[in-house]
């Protein structure tokens, strides 16, 4: 058992010993003061039966002393039955006539002790062994006896007299007992090595000032029950009185163990500890005026006490973690509650018309059994992290046509601004309340849900504007965007003439935003060209669809890197083909202008 657990399951042997000097009444009245101790409060009672010829020879300097302290089978009989009224017997045995007594008074018997004296008696033992103790408890006392020993004993009296628990008792007698020699330090290494629960015998001189302490020092070492000599408070103890106390010190030593007891069987957390705790507790602030949807991350937060309710950081880091955002703007020094925080709106939103001069009308061009737009929402839908996917164009009339080619139900076709891109996502992502967006080109079919998971959760972690990837091949990467930081944009352009170009407007203004550039894991990573705008691109794309739709293959960016780099032929298809906006320098001076916020 647990330290705690023997605390919790104490117990007290009150050890009558020889303080009775052969006196009935006064055991009676003994019985008297210590009534009120009942087996309900853990206590039990010992007793001492011997014959004086039975445990020594008449030539014993205290044979005359055993014959004073002798009771015969009738008195035994009355202690027995009068002490059992009020708590558990227990009978320590020297001779043959200790065996009978228990014999004649078995049903009012909890346990039976040997002293270390008695170990050996086989007179002792096979009498035991004959009567059957199997429904009795049995204390060996070791003092003196070295662990081999007390290992062959354990063995011997398990086999032999079969108890129903054999305990260990840990203490020896002087005159008085020295507090270094009462053997504190035995308990744990006895318990230990053999695994049974603990005796400790008290011989303490009783006037002693550790006698009301060391059976709870004895407890803290694991003990289970404190077996302690008791005496008469009024009337004159002949013998055994150095080591034995009255009834009040008794009580206090009940007192003292209460509250161990009660000290050990706290919960982990108690209300005083939780209200000093709370008190004391220096919890998160900020430390800058926060705004609506801010993002929370640790370079924004200070640590003070305060009379102010607030969360502890333990609480806070479930926010910082995760996809939370601040509900409504917050002072510098505020603190903070689980109501400023909400999970935030995640839209995959998909922009494309049908103006296209280079490829006629390539949205609605067949890659595979789909149009390429509704191969790209294909691959969208899979997005686990997003809440809503939209696909974006404009109000011409020409645009309304790509109402038909939504893929699924699942897919919410808007309209809006047909030049202002930035304005088109802005007055979707106000009227669903979106927080983040995935921007995807519907050029681009083939984007990934791994790329899309990985990205939305570096962004969200690092508290970013903007987040995008390095080295995906050209039209798998994504943009991840914070609607705030689109309106931020429009706010100070009012017309967004280049915002098509949506990317310039982040990473030529590194000072107003908080950008994310994402290393990618090498299997993402490759020159490639996955993007629609070209005879060639759609030729590509086809063969890509091709080797899905024979192999059965599972799609993903990885795979597809797999698969251009094992099919360089198919890689070279399309491989010529430049980026206007990475080679056009007309048009990459116009946009570092026009983009750039001074």
């Amino acid at each position: 058992m647990d330290v705690d657990r023997e605390i919790m399951d104490r117990y007290n042997i009150l050890e009558v010993a020889n303080t009775h000097g052969g006196n009935l009444d006064y055991i009676f009245s003994l019985l008297d003061e210590f009534q009120h101790l009942d087996s309900k409060n853990h206590t039990g009672i010992k007793f001492q039966v011997f014959k004086p010829d039975g445990i020594a020879l008449k030539d014993f300097e205290y044979y005359n002393v055993y014959e004073e302290l002798y009771f015969d089978r009738r008195q035994w009989k009355e202690i027995i039955s009068r002490s059992g009224q009020t708590k558990e017997v227990w009978i320590d045995v020297f001779d043959a006539y200790g065996v009978q007594i228990i014999s004649e008074n078995k049903h009012h018997i909890r346990g039976i002790k040997l002293q270390t004296s008695v170990l050996e008696n086989h007179e002792v033992i096979n009498a035991l062994a004959n009567e059957g103790i199997s429904d009795k408890l049995l204390i060996i006392n070791i003092a003196g006896r070295e662990m081999d020993d007390i290992r062959s004993f354990i063995n011997f009296f398990e086999m032999k007299l079969r108890p129903a628990e054999l305990l260990l008792e840990v203490g020896f007698q002087s005159y008085p007992t020295a507090f270094e020699d009462s053997g504190l330090a035995k308990v744990k290494m006895v318990k230990e090595a053999f695994n049974k629960r603990i005796v400790f015998a008290d011989h303490l001189d009783g006037n002693s000032p550790e006698a009301l302490q060391l059976p709870v020092y004895a407890m803290l070492q694991g003990a289970s029950i404190i077996e302690k000599h008791v005496m008469h408070s009024k009337r004159e103890t002949k013998y055994d009185t150095f080591s034995s106390i009255t009834v009040d010190k008794f009580k206090q030593i009940i007192l003292n163990q209460k509250i161990i007891e009660n000290a050990f069987i706290q919960p982990f957390l108690n209300e005083r500890e939780l209200h000093y705790f709370v008190k004391s507790n220096q919890i998160p602030l900020t430390n800058i005026s926060l705004k609506k949807g801010t993002r929370l991350t640790n370079d924004i937060l200070t640590f003070k006490r305060t009379s102010q309710k607030g969360i502890t950081y333990s609480n806070l880091k479930t926010k910082l973690n995760g996809r939370y955002y601040l509900a409504e703007s917050k002072e510098a020094g505020k603190t903070f509650n689980e109501t400023d925080f909400y999970v935030p709106k995640v839209a995959t939103i998909i922009a494309v018309r049908l103006k296209s001069s280079r490829l006629k009308e390539k949205a609605k061009l067949k890659i595979g059994n789909l149009s390429s737009i509704e191969l790209c929402l294909k691959h969208a839908l899979r997005f686990t992290v997003s809440d809503y996917t939209i696909l974006a164009t404009s109000t011409t009339e020409h645009d309304a046509e790509l109402k038909n080619y939504t893929y699924s139900k699942d897919v919410i076709f808007h309209q809006g601004d047909p030049e202002d891109v930035i304005t088109r996502y802005l007055s979707i992502a106000e009227k669903l309340n979106i927080d983040i967006i995935i921007r995807i080109t519907g050029d681009n079919a083939f984007v990934c849900k791994e790329l899309a998971d990985f990205l939305l959760q570096s962004h969200i972690s690092k508290g970013a504007d903007y987040t995008t990837g390095l080295g995906a091949p050209i039209g798998a990467n994504m943009e991840i965007m914070n609607v705030t930081a689109l309106r931020r944009i429009k706010d100070y352009f009012k017309s967004a003439n280049y915002s098509e170009y949506m990317t310039w407007y982040f990473t030529n203004n590194p000072e107003y935003f908080n950008l994310n550039f994402v290393e990618l894991p090498n299997e993402w990573i490759g020159d490639y060209r996955l993007t629609l705008d070209y005879k060639e691109d759609l030729e590509m794309y086809n063969r890509i669809m091709k080797y899905y739709e024979e192999t059965h293959s599972e799609f993903s960016l990885a795979s597809i890197v797999a698969y251009l780099k094992a099919n360089p032929e198919i890689a070279k298809m399309n491989a010529h083909i430049e980026l206007k906006f990475k080679t056009d320098q007309a048009l990459i001076d116009t946009l570092n202008k026009a983009t750039r916020m001074v």
